[in-house]
């Protein structure tokens, strides 16, 4: 499905009879990593019931970066009017700040929540040098939208730190993955998936009855 007239702007649609998650893969933004990866999750989802839009978006390397990643999950958001953001690592990052800019709830896995304290070569060619106030959920906070937060205890990719931080800052719960690294919660394969699931399916219970 296209939600744009680039041509990075598509996604996968994955239909069920439950609530419509739209998925934004992570990467370190990089143009090498694509939605491919979170294939295997929005099946497990689709066969949960729950239907996925896992979206592509273009990334450092390909025409993304600062703000243009962003304004692309924002406009497929608006394109497919989901009920709830899932995003995993650099994914988790735009999720967070388009699910404050739409109004949109949040499930950030393993998620950069600032870019300021995860700063790295990823992070400054993403931004093209340093982090601004308005790239940082962090920063940001409070979104103002609902946010589950899940993440490893062992994570050496993405600190548990960056979750327990944006959770102070705006009440949130965190699911802590005892002993799981940084990929085990999207791969449908690990027993730690089924946290998103839960995740996506409490959020979406809580925005319907709004």
């Amino acid at each position: 499905m296209e939600y744009g007239e680039h041509p990075l702007h598509f996604a996968d649609l994955r239909r069920a009879d439950g609530p419509v998650a739209l998925v934004v893969h992570g990467g370190v933004w990089k143009a090498e990593y694509d939605l491919a990866h979170m294939g295997a999750l929005c099946e497990a989802l689709r066969g949960a019931g729950i239907s996925t839009i896992n979206v592509e978006y273009r990334r450092t390397g390909n025409g993304g970066g600062w703000p243009y990643s962003l304004g692309d999950v924002e406009l497929a958001i608006e394109r497919f009017r989901p009920d709830v953001l899932v995003g995993h690592s650099a994914g988790g990052h735009l999720a967070l700040l388009a699910g404050k800019r739409t109004r949109t709830p949040v499930v950030a896995i393993a998620a950069v929540c600032d870019p300021v304290s995860w700063a790295n070569p990823g992070v400054a060619a993403f931004f093209r040098g340093a982090c601004p106030p308005d790239g940082s959920p962090l920063a940001q906070s409070p979104l103002g939208v609902r946010v589950v937060l899940i993440h490893g205890t062992a994570d050496d990719t993405v600190p548990l730190e960056q979750s327990e931080r944006l959770a102070a800052a705006n009440d949130a719960p965190v699911v802590r993955l005892e002993g799981a690294g940084h990929f085990e919660p999207v791969d449908p394969q690990s027993p730690e998936w089924t946290s998103v699931r839960d995740a996506v399916d409490f959020l979406a219970a809580r925005s319907s009855s709004d």
